[in-house]
């Protein structure tokens, strides 16, 4: 049974770093968990954030990545942004790409004002 009773958002910013990257990788496990997400979904969100950061990391303007986790039970969305060079979008054909979406329900990339935004969404489903 969940833990949480409805819908919440944790915020995270951590500097662009990958020493950091622990950071929102823990984080993503810990509301995977608590939100009935089999131990094998959570290692693919884990997975998948590591992939997102690991996009954004070198392309950070201003140092600073910043995560959204939205809990919306059974699904759990994770939006990893950061500020980007004027035209910069990810390579989805790229390898991370390709491991990012094959790891969770839907992946896209958006740029509004200079940030761009990995947005991507898992759902919980009950283990066997």
């Amino acid at each position: 049974m969940s833990s949480t009773a409805g819908a919440a958002e944790v915020r995270l910013s951590i500097p662009a770093d990958s020493a950091y990257v622990a950071v929102p990788r823990a984080v993503v496990g810990n509301l995977a968990a608590r939100n009935d997400f089999t131990l094998d979904a959570i290692d693919d969100l884990r997975i998948a954030v590591d992939e997102a950061c690991a996009l954004l990391l070198p392309q950070s303007a201003d140092g600073v990545l910043e995560c959204v986790f939205e809990i919306a039970p059974p699904q759990l969305t994770v939006r990893t942004s950061a500020v980007v060079p004027n035209g910069w979008r990810p390579d989805t054909t790229s390898f991370g790409w390709t491991v990012l979406t094959a790891l969770v329900e839907s992946a896209a990339a958006e740029t509004i004002d200079g940030r761009l935004t990995i947005s991507m969404t898992a759902t919980a489903t009950e283990s066997l």
